[in-house]
């Protein structure tokens, strides 16, 4: 659907979701996305979900939301250490469509931005990974990113921030 088709058509999907709106305010809340996905069938949804998601699923198994700007290309803020075993930047749209990489640190911290994550494995990493092993010593930061640390490294990690001070884990 075209912008020409959309404003001729207000009434039929826009106005239902109008229902008392009496302020700038109430009109600056409006969800236009969930007006515009009701003229949509469920086919097309469908399409459109698997096309262009909601979230990203990263290799540890947490769901990250896309930021998506009309004019900048869809981003995903995670922490570094969630991408590690993802190699190549995740894309959209059958591929079409690189994320922007928002790379974090553990304290949520901006680290780099990519839009090409398996060459900033290969070569910025090295002085990110330095960097992180000093200011974050209890975090595996492997030599090889692209390759999911084992599940050992994160059973330590997970050991050091459940068990009360001064108790090991054997």
């Amino acid at each position: 659907m075209d912008e020409a088709s959309l404003l001729a058509t207000l009434e039929r999907w826009l106005l239902p979701h109008m229902t008392g709106v009496q302020s700038l305010r109430g009109l600056k809340s409006l969800n236009v996305n969930q007006a515009l996905r009701g003229l949509l069938d469920y086919p097309m949804l469908q399409r459109l979900d698997s096309e262009l998601p909601g979230h990203y699923t990263v290799p540890t198994g947490s769901r990250i939301a896309i930021r998506y700007h009309e004019d900048n290309p869809p981003a995903l803020a995670v922490r570094m250490q969630e991408m590690f075993g993802e190699a190549s930047t995740p894309t959209l749209a059958q591929g079409r469509v690189p994320l922007v990489l928002e790379l974090l640190s553990p304290a949520q911290r901006p680290l780099q931005i990519t839009r090409d994550l398996s060459a900033f494995w290969l070569g910025a990493y090295r002085e990110v990974q330095k960097e992180m092993k000093g200011r974050y010593p209890k975090h595996v930061w492997p030599d090889d990113p692209r390759i999911r640390p084992n599940a050992a490294h994160e059973e330590v990690f997970v050991t050091c921030y459940t068990l009360p001070p001064g108790q090991i884990r054997r």
